[in-house]
């Protein structure tokens, strides 16, 4: 499924316009918080979840500190 949204300004801001349709998909309404997360094929917006944001945290620090050694093993 594709939907075509357009960045519009929000105040001092920009933002998008979700539809309808879209929201239900997610089960957010209004007020509820999203999470974009970077995938080869582009963006992906998902609700939010706190555990998986925490492991997401965890994960990243990881990489961070460890990235020689993983570097490493990917060779």
């Amino acid at each position: 499924m594709a939907t075509a949204v357009k960045i519009t300004t929000i105040g001092s801001s920009v933002g998008i316009v979700l539809p309808k349709e879209i929201l239900s998909r997610l089960h957010v309404e209004k007020g509820d918080t999203l999470y974009l997360t970077e995938a080869p094929d582009g963006i992906r917006l998902s609700p939010y979840n706190a555990s998986f944001a925490k492991k997401l945290d965890a994960f990243e620090q990881i990489m961070r500190e460890n990235r020689d050694v993983l570097k490493k093993l990917a060779e």
